[in-house]
Parts: structure tokens; sequence; C-alpha cells
């Protein structure tokens, strides 16, 4: 099980975003969730999946917006589940916890908490892919959300939205890291899951 545990920076002087994050990540990622996420206390949300990969979108996406502190615990989640986050307990859900308590003190506002390695050691490995995403210019998340689109682009169809030839989207893609940042979800919400596979077994 994966838990991530969300806290909004700075609430206190910034409008409420955690009904708006809640609405766009159960609409989003339905499908993916053990459960609707839920508001836990003030200006901090929580919500649960069995899916590393869909864990660490979510998790990728909160952080990119500069507006969220994201813990990640995975671990296991104690039986019966029930219909509500709130109502679940389990070593994942306090690894989520201790997780973004963690992710407050960092740079990258992002800490992954698990059992047992391996993956516990993925944390270092994503707060890696978080600092490549740092340094993105808007011109690089431009092409890259043309590219993730739902359907997504293909190269030439986006270099054609954005009005540039061809070859200056593949140039601006390489700049971005585009296909490394892609690379390196996949790998890691492979690994994610695998690990998860592990413990259930």
């Amino acid at each position: 099980m994966f838990v991530l545990t969300v806290d909004q920076i700075d609430s206190r002087n910034q409008p409420d975003r955690v009904e708006a994050a809640i609405t766009r990540i159960a609409s989003r990622f339905a499908g993916e969730l053990v459960a609707p996420p839920e508001r836990t206390a003030g200006d901090e949300f929580q919500l649960a999946t069995e899916s590393g990969a869909a864990a660490l979108e979510i998790a990728l996406d909160l952080v990119r917006t500069e507006n969220w502190s994201v813990g990640l615990g995975a671990g296991d989640a104690e039986e019966p589940r029930g219909g509500s986050v709130r109502a679940m307990t389990g070593s994942a859900f306090l690894n989520a916890r201790d997780a973004v308590g963690l992710a407050k003190k960092r740079g990258t506002r992002f800490a992954l908490v698990a059992d047992r390695a391996p993956a516990r050691d993925l944390d270092p490995l994503i707060r890696l892919l978080l600092a490549l995403r740092e340094r993105r210019t808007p011109e690089g998340w431009e092409l890259y959300d043309l590219l993730e689109s739902d359907p997504p682009l293909t190269l030439t169809d986006a270099a054609g939205r954005l009005g540039v030839t061809v070859q200056a989207a593949s140039q601006r893609a390489l700049t971005a890291g585009l296909r490394l940042d892609r690379e390196a979800r996949d790998a890691l919400g492979s690994m994610l899951d695998a690990e998860d596979a592990r413990i259930g077994a």
C-alpha cells in the first residue's frame, strides 16, 4: 500500500487549496485510489493507492505546483480497510506521516519512508528526479504537458501546436530531459510496484 500525506505550504498566507487538489486527484486517478482522498486536518489531506506508479505520479504532480509538502509512505494496511482513508491504519499510514514531516524540511518538499529496502532506497532517486525537474524552463514544461496530455501528442503534433519546427521541439525536449524524465518515472514506478508485490506475497 502507498499512502500520501500532503500538507499545504504557507497556508496561513494562502487560500485553502485542499478541496481543489482533492477534486483534481480524485478525477484523474479515480481508478487507482482505494478510497476517495480526504482532508485529515486543516490544510492537510491524505490518499491511498495500491499502485506505486500512481502514487509517484500524484506526488510529482503535487510537488510541481510548489504548494505542497508531500510525504509518501510505503508499507502495510491493516484489514478490514473500509471505504474511508481516515479510518484506515497500518505502517503505510504511519510512514506517510513521518515522510511529510521530513518533506517540510527539504528543498524538494518530498520524502519517501518505507518499512524496508529496496523501497526505502528509492527516496534519493525520486529527489534526484525532482532536482532535474526544478531546472526545467517554462518552455520545457509547455512541451512536457503536450507530450503527457490525454491523449498524448506526438512530437510532430506538439511542434505544430507550439508553432516551432520538429527539430526545435526535439532540442527543447532534450534540454528539458523529457525522455529521461519518462524513463525514470517508469522505472521508479515499476520498482515501487515490485516491492509492494513482494511485501504482499
